[in-house]
């Protein structure tokens, strides 16, 4: 009985993270050997991973990790607001040495983690799909927002599929009221993904990531073809917020607009 898997080598970028945590193991159903990256020490390698330690800033060693690589699950970067200079690098120059090495070594298909803070200036009240306006929350928005449109330009030019995905608040449960509304868990992010590595055709493709939540943002209607049905939601944890139906309250910024506490984290200069 033959055991080969749809990809012989999916490289996963972050995969010391806390979502690439989550993917190092669940990724290996999808290749037979997934290439771990990260900046910090990822421990051995397992049964069917192999590890490239290095800064994605670094465009030699990014080309050296893509080698033999089939598809690519791009987590790594920056996740929290800071300031410019170690965004530009994990998440705007970085990002472009992916891409550039990507095209470069023939892949085809790019999972890309985006944000749900490109949009993160749009107020509560708002229903937001992907074809609307761009309204970072801060300098990590931007980044988010300069990927999605990196990553449209090398579709458009060279033909490589992206399925960027604007990820809610991926934990095993809601923090907060907020993440009530924002909430994805863990097994609707891989069904996610792996509804955006098989998908026959997803030429370019934004997607919300988020479960089943009682209260909605986003509209996913653009991305129906990668069949997603999120199995979770927010519902299950309601007994830790018992006031998050009156989610937002009535006053300041973060309650105001979708990007929560980001949209007053930053500038972050001294």
């Amino acid at each position: 009985m033959s055991t080969t898997k749809p990809f012989k080598r999916i490289l996963l970028t972050g995969a010391g993270g806390g979502l690439g945590t989550v993917l190092r193991e669940r990724a290996k159903a999808w290749a037979d050997v997934v290439r771990l990256n990260d900046v910090k020490d990822l421990g051995p390698a397992g049964e069917g991973e192999e590890i490239v330690i290095g800064d994605l800033g670094d465009r030699d060693k990014v080309m050296q990790m893509m080698e033999g690589v089939d598809a690519v699950l791009h987590f790594g970067g920056i996740s929290v607001e800071d300031q410019f200079e170690p965004i530009m690098n994990a998440n705007i120059l970085g990002v472009h040495h992916l891409y550039e090495a990507i095209h470069k070594c023939g892949v085809k298909r790019v999972i890309y983690a985006s944000s749900s803070h490109v949009v993160g200036y749009y107020k509560t009240t708002e229903l937001v799909d992907a074809n609307m306006p761009l309204r970072p929350d801060g300098f990590y928005g931007v980044s988010k927002a300069f990927g999605e449109a990196l990553s449209r330009y090398y579709y458009d030019r060279f033909g490589t599929e992206t399925v960027c995905l604007r990820i809610g608040s991926s934990f095993p449960e809601p923090k907060n009221p907020r993440m009530m509304v924002t909430y994805l868990a863990y097994d609707d992010l891989v069904e996610l993904i792996r509804c955006s590595l098989f998908t026959p055709r997803v030429g370019h493709t934004i997607t919300f990531g988020t479960s089943d939540n009682a209260t909605k943002w986003w509209d996913n209607k653009h991305a129906s073809h990668l069949g997603y049905v999120p199995k979770h939601s927010s519902a299950e944890f309601a007994g830790n917020f018992p006031d998050s139906a009156d989610y937002p309250a009535a006053g300041d910024a973060p309650t105001i607009y979708q990007g929560g506490p980001f949209v007053t984290a930053g500038p972050m200069y001294k």
